[in-house]
């Protein structure tokens, strides 16, 4: 049994949390997400505009405020705030979480977010969503347990993404799908549209 044949074995048999399964997908970057109301968007993810307040010195954003927005079920004994700087061009890809809900911010430089439901017996099993946020396209994402997600650094300039999440780091609650895995086939190249 190669090692992932095993991994999706593996991902099908869970004692409890959301069920798992990667699905054979086309090959593609699925559907492009370019209004926080898409009837494309994949169940339960949540994408949210959020003001950013520009001026002769930079800018300023408001990452999130407890209790309230996306985040509003958040408990605060366990919520976890972290940053990630990543340098133009890299991909991190994919990874998914059991029972961690991630609410993610990009706040600096442009990402490309890949999001593919992995929850088995969803009603969108298997869809692809594509975002490209930052501060030209300033938005909240809410990405619930089970679906895979990652992200690319489009540009020249570093980002920074600010995320939080509902659960404190649990390795256990996570599992990992290369960036390139031919089930899932998201194409990371530059589209040329």
């Amino acid at each position: 049994m190669s090692a992932g044949t095993e991994m999706r074995a593996a991902l099908g048999t869970l004692e409890s949390g959301v069920e798992i399964a990667v699905p054979a997908s086309e090959p593609g970057i699925g559907k492009i997400i370019l209004s926080p109301s898409s009837t494309d968007l994949i169940e339960d993810v949540e994408a949210n505009p959020f003001p950013l307040w520009p001026d002769d010195r930079g800018y300023f954003l408001e990452v999130a405020r407890l209790r309230q927005g996306l985040i509003r079920s958040f408990a605060l004994e366990s919520t976890q705030v972290s940053a990630a700087l990543n340098y133009p061009g890299i991909i991190k890809a994919f990874h998914f979480h059991r029972f961690q809900t991630d609410y993610w911010v990009a706040a600096a430089g442009l990402l490309q977010v890949a999001l593919v439901d992995l929850r088995r017996g969803s009603r969108t099993h298997g869809l692809k969503n594509t975002f490209y946020v930052g501060p030209m396209r300033p938005w909240q994402l809410l990405i619930p347990p089970g679906i895979a997600h990652g992200y690319k650094v489009i540009g020249e300039q570093p980002s920074v993404l600010i995320y939080i999440t509902n659960r404190t780091y649990d390795p256990k609650d996570e599992g990992r799908i290369p960036y390139n895995d031919a089930s899932i086939a998201y194409d990371w190249e530059l589209q040329h549209k």
